[in-house]
């Protein structure tokens, strides 16, 4: 059944939709569907659409800032940036081959959803990266916060619990964010064929090294080759790459560290493990994003056992990408290996009947519930936004999870 689709051209045309719906039901905050899948089915009567809501509001390259509107495409930002020499610090993730999505991802979609890239071990997550915002909450009222610098601040930090809030929150108008400058060269050093617990001990050891590592991950055998490999990132100026190449490469010789991977061939590597490429097919498999400390990763493929179908490793082993059948004795061995090992888990990609059915977020703990009820009464007593998307609408802790799961990772 089709939804009328509200596309405000203006804040305060947004605002006023917001307003008039108090007592209609909830509204479901779209932008260009990339990320659509992520998360439970929606239940708005209505949708509500940042298409018009686009274009960057400035770039400052010599204060390293960019402001954005929620509805630019990401492209357009990238666009900017790299004409003067700049990026986004975290690696921001293209979903569109992982979860079969099409157009183009947008600025309100990335900071909804939190997720960064590999280069998050070195630059921090995307909430890392995001110093001021824009939003609409659930009075109709336009709130900004944060600025063009960071800042300490006390009390609520509304900059950050909106981000990895999935739109549960308010209506994300603007954005903005802290750059830092392209590096000049890359080089990918690759181990081959090391089992899980070597690979990860290698990883620790170039992690733990004075020689700045920007990527660390290991993929497993059948993804692009029939081997395991282990490949660690190293960014910079030259000279400091080549330099910090040979060291890493003395320092993991006992691993197999004897070559590394230049130019395009390093970037083709980085961008399919930021996109999760190796685990798009086959299609009808749930993926699963684990956060863990690096140690536990091996143990926690052990304990899923036949459950786990294929699995890869990034963040020096912290974050485990996971395919498993869609089924719910899959789902359950998940929750309960991540439980013994005091991590947390998101259900990126399932049939929309499974995600209806099952947790796809981490379960709040009573404590962090409460807190969640709090913070979701302040911004949107009427549960507008929206609902249902982290968890049931009957569920009263239908909201974001507070210092995030998501946004933390």
């Amino acid at each position: 059944m089709s939804r009328e689709t509200l596309t405000p051209a203006s804040d305060a045309e947004a605002a006023e939709i917001v307003r008039a719906a108090s007592g209609r039901g909830a509204l479901d905050i779209v932008g260009a569907g990339t990320r659509a899948p992520i998360g439970r089915p929606p239940e708005g009567a209505r949708r509500l659409s940042t298409a018009e809501l686009s274009g960057i509001v400035f770039h400052e390259p010599a204060e390293m800032a960019l402001r954005a509107r929620a509805g630019t495409p990401l492209a357009e930002v990238q666009a900017s940036l790299q004409a003067h020499g700049q990026m986004l610090p975290f690696e921001p993730m293209d979903p569109r081959c992982l979860l079969g999505t099409a157009g183009e991802p947008t600025v309100g979609g990335l900071v909804a959803t939190a997720l960064s890239g590999p280069r998050r071990i070195s630059a921090g997550a995307v909430r890392d990266s995001l110093i001021g915002l824009s939003l609409v909450n659930g009075r109709g009222e336009i709130l900004s916060t944060g600025g063009r610098v960071m800042k300490n601040v006390t009390g609520l930090d509304l900059v950050k619990i909106n981000c990895g809030a999935h739109g549960t929150l308010g209506l994300i108008l603007e954005a903005t964010f802290k750059l830092l400058p392209i590096p000049r060269s890359e080089a990918t050093i690759v181990m081959r064929r090391l089992d899980d617990a070597t690979a990860i001990a290698a990883l620790a050891r170039a992690l733990g090294s004075p020689f700045g590592v920007s990527g660390a991950a290991t993929i497993h055998a059948g993804m692009g080759r029939d081997f395991p490999r282990t490949v660690l990132r190293v960014e910079g100026f030259e000279e400091s790459v080549d330099y910090r190449v040979e060291r890493l490469l003395a320092l993991l010789a006992e691993f197999g560290a004897k070559h590394a991977l230049r130019g395009e061939d390093s970037k083709k590597m980085w961008r399919a493990i930021r996109d999760v490429q190796f685990l798009a097919e086959p299609r009808e498999r749930a993926i699963w994003r684990v956060g863990l400390k690096p140690s536990a990763g091996v143990d926690f493929l052990a304990r899923l056992g036949g459950a786990a179908r294929d699995s890869f490793f990034d963040w020096g082993g912290g974050l485990v990408w996971l395919s498993t059948d869609p089924t719910d004795a899959a789902a359950h061995a998940v929750r309960e290996a991540v439980a013994a090992l005091g991590g947390h888990a998101t259900l990126i990609r399932a049939p929309e009947e499974m995600r209806a059915r099952l947790d796809v977020f981490e379960p709040l703990s009573p404590i962090l519930a409460r807190l969640t009820r709090g913070v979701k009464a302040s911004l949107d007593s009427q549960g507008l936004f929206n609902a249902g998307r982290m968890y049931a609408s009957d569920d009263s802790a239908d909201s974001l999870q507070i210092g995030g799961m998501a946004s933390r990772v």
